[in-house]
């Protein structure tokens, strides 16, 4: 660039440098809103252990089989696949939105040969023109419009990083409880071909009773009622255990098929209610997170809805040179250069403006509302976890109880029964109740177990108690990006 034309940019490029800096962003500046949460949680155990939950918290269940089926869902299943690749795009959006801020610099090299119409009595004209330039082109955001924009795209990237983190905690929870429900009925299966087994010995011994003629038809009829309705149950089941076993095969990334199986319900070690969790610990959730980014996202937008009133104002240069040779380039004669200024400034528009404007305080304001109801949710999710965790540790110790009585009270009615103190029907009723109780008790181990994956999912992030290793940066406020 020869010295006149640097000394005639000078000027401008410092000024234009001068109110870039000292320009502000029109529009608001994102400030975390105030949301009324409770300090305490309502249900939480008095008895509650202290627990590390920085560790990988299902390895506490104690069964390697589901530790090895996690470990594949987090390397293949497609939903978390799909948010990765989420993830990647909405960073690339993000790279090109913050590249408007850039001056954009470009060449370009052009050579023709073209032949004129010649005159009367003049041969044609026949000529050479070989171009090099380079360009250069800068929007000058003074009133911060690509800097919003650029600041949503970013809130969107972090958004997506977040949503990816939400996928993968609710895998996790999703596998855990899956799982945990596969070991529920195959327990519930190997209950009902017991009950099956056992009806099965009862329509045998009636049948030679009858042919002995000690006990009458309808006894008969009663008992093979009863052995189909066993029989039933163990169909019904079965189908569900395969239809479970597909379900956790398309977590896993994988086609349907069996599932391997390590501890039965009975055996899993029950991991330990946490303890001492503090409120502020839910504004690590991912899902508050991706609320937050998207209320960041939405706040910027109207930043740069507003900043259309104002007027955009670009540079563009091109210094070069134009010769007829190739080798004439390089001479001083051949050099070419131009600048030039644009302001477009919108006059009427027919409420464009104005519209965008409102959506893009209607979307904020939806932003915030779905932020507020985000973090209303989360309590909520802690709150019901930890009462459905203590509400059915409960009702399962009464159910355990139960069968407990109801076995004895089947015991009885058979001695009275074969005694001849009581009829057949009471006999059934005993059997038929303990059957379903002991159906409960196995779903009841299931749902206690599932309450406290539901309570880890709902804490989202792992959390060390200030008792065992210090302070935590986990029970500190969330970063404001």
């Amino acid at each position: 660039m020869s010295p006149k034309v640097k000394q005639a940019l000078r000027p401008v490029v410092l000024a234009a440098s001068t109110v870039w800096l000292a320009a502000c962003a029109v529009g608001p500046d994102y400030h975390r809103p105030t949301v009324e949460t409770p300090s305490t949680y309502r249900f939480a155990a008095a008895d509650a252990e202290v627990v590390d939950m920085s560790l990988d918290w299902w390895k506490q269940f104690n069964d390697p089989v589901l530790d090895d089926l996690i470990t594949q869902a987090l390397a293949q299943n497609k939903d978390l696949g799909i948010a990765a690749a989420r993830v990647e795009e909405y960073y690339g959006r993000y790279v090109v939105a913050r590249a408007g801020l850039l001056p954009q610099v470009g060449a370009n090299f052009g050579a023709s040969r073209s032949r004129g119409v010649p005159a009367p009595g003049y041969p044609p004209l026949v000529g050479n023109q070989v171009q090099l330039q380079g360009t250069v082109s800068w929007e000058l955001d003074l009133f911060g419009r690509l800097r919003r924009l650029t600041e949503a795209a970013r809130a969107e990237y972090l958004s997506t990083q977040s949503a990816q983190q939400a996928t993968r905690v609710a895998l996790i929870a999703n596998v855990a409880t899956s799982y945990l429900q596969l070991r529920d009925y195959d327990n519930q299966l190997t209950i009902a071909q017991e009950t099956l087994k056992s009806r099965d010995d009862s329509v045998k011994l009636f049948e030679e009773r009858f042919g002995g003629g000690v006990v009458s038809q309808l006894q008969l009829s009663q008992a093979r009622s009863e052995y189909e309705s066993a029989q039933a149950s163990v169909y019904s089941i079965q189908r569900q255990i395969a239809q479970q076993e597909d379900a956790i095969s398309l977590l896993l990334g994988q086609n349907p098929g069996p599932i391997p199986r390590g501890k039965s319900i009975s055996q899993l070690t029950v991991p330990a209610i946490p303890a001492g969790l503090p409120s502020s610990l839910l504004e690590r959730r991912p899902d508050i997170q991706q609320a937050e980014q998207v209320l960041i996202a939405a706040n910027a937008q109207i930043g740069a809805a507003r900043a259309q009133y104002f007027p955009q104002i670009s540079l563009t240069g091109m210094f070069g040179a134009a010769s007829t040779a190739l080798a004439g380039l390089w001479t001083g004669p051949a050099r070419v250069w131009s600048f030039a200024g644009a302001i477009t400034q919108p006059i009427f528009e027919g409420g464009a403006i104005a519209g965008s404007v409102h959506s893009a305080e209607a979307a904020h304001q939806e932003a915030l509302l779905s932020y507020e109801q985000t973090i209303q949710q989360a309590f909520a999710d802690v709150e019901d976890a930890l009462v459905g965790a203590a509400r059915t540790t409960d009702q399962l110790d009464a159910t355990s109880r139960q069968v407990v009585a109801l076995t004895q009270y089947t015991a009885l009615s058979n001695d009275l029964y074969e005694g001849g103190y009581t009829s057949y029907l009471e006999v059934l009723d005993a059997e038929r109740n303990l059957f379903s109780a002991q159906i409960q008790q196995s779903q009841l181990q299931d749902q206690r177990l599932a309450e406290i994956v539901n309570l880890y999912k709902a804490l989202g992030y792992g959390w060390t108690p200030p008792t065992q290793a210090g302070a935590n940066p986990a029970t500190q406020p969330a970063p404001q990006s």
